[in-house]
C-alpha cells in the first residue's frame, strides 16, 4: 500500500445519499480474486446513462469523490474500495460514511474525510462551477482546502498512522518479521507446519 500524506487533485460530484456498495461495484464483480481490474464496474449501471457525472470529460482524471451523506452502506465488500481506488480516487469526503466502508477504505488506503453538511455543500457548488478547482487534503495536519473552504477534520490515530506509513494488515504484520521468524525457528518438530 501506497503511504498517503497529501491528496491534491480535483473532485467529482456525486451528490446522491445512501450510495450503496451494490451501486458502486455490482456483485457480477464479485468472482474476481485480484485486488485490481474493477475500475471497470465502477458505478456500472449508471455509467450507461451518458449524462452520469463520471462520463462527463469536465471530471475525468478527478482524485477526489465527493459523495452524498451515507456512501457506502449495504454489504461488506472490499471490492468497492478496490474500484474506487483503480478508477484514480485517492480520496472520498462526505457528511457521514457507511462504517464497513470507512474500514474497509482506510483498511485499503483509500482516505475518507468527512465534514460538516454546510462545507460539503459549499464544495458541491465550487466544484460545479469550476470542474479544474483544485483540492487538497493534507492528512498530516488533517486539514482540508479548497476554493473558499478551509476546514479541519478527523480521523483516528491509528487509521492516520497506517494511511501515512502505507500500511495494511500485511505490512502491519511484516513489522513483526523478525519476531515471528524467531518463534517460528524455536517451534517444537512436532508441532505441524506449513509446508511449501
Amino acid at each position: 500500500m501506497e503511504p498517503i500524506r497529501l491528496v491534491v487533485g480535483r473532485a467529482l460530484p456525486l451528490p446522491r445519499a445512501d450510495v450503496d456498495t451494490d451501486q458502486i461495484i455490482p456483485s457480477h464483480w464479485l468472482k474476481r480474486l485480484e485486488r485490481t481490474g474493477y475500475g471497470a464496474g465502477l458505478f456500472e449501471a449508471w455509467r450507461s446513462d451518458p449524462g452520469f457525472v463520471l462520463n462527463d470529460p469536465r471530471y475525468r482524471g478527478a482524485s477526489i469523490l465527493l459523495a452524498g451523506p451515507n456512501f457506502g452502506c449495504g454489504s461488506s465488500r472490499e471490492h468497492a474500495v478496490w474500484a474506487l481506488h483503480d478508477s484514480g480516487f485517492r480520496a472520498v469526503v462526505s457528511t457521514r460514511f457507511a462504517d464497513i466502508f470507512k474500514s474497509n477504505a482506510l483498511r485499503n488506503g483509500l482516505l475518507t474525510v468527512e465534514l460538516d453538511d454546510a462545507t460539503v455543500a459549499l464544495l458541491f457548488d465550487a466544484v460545479r462551477v469550476d470542474p479544474a478547482a483544485e483540492i487538497a487534503i493534507d492528512l498530516e495536519r488533517r486539514t482540508f482546502e479548497a476554493p473558499g473552504v478551509h476546514a479541519r477534520f478527523a480521523i483516528d490515530d491509528y487509521a492516520r498512522t497506517r494511511l501515512l506509513e502505507g500500511l495494511d494488515d500485511v505490512g502491519l504484520t511484516l513489522r513483526n518479521e523478525t519476531k515471528i521468524r524467531a518463534y517460528e525457528t524455536a517451534r517444537p518438530d512436532w508441532l505441524p507446519t506449513v509446508r511449501r
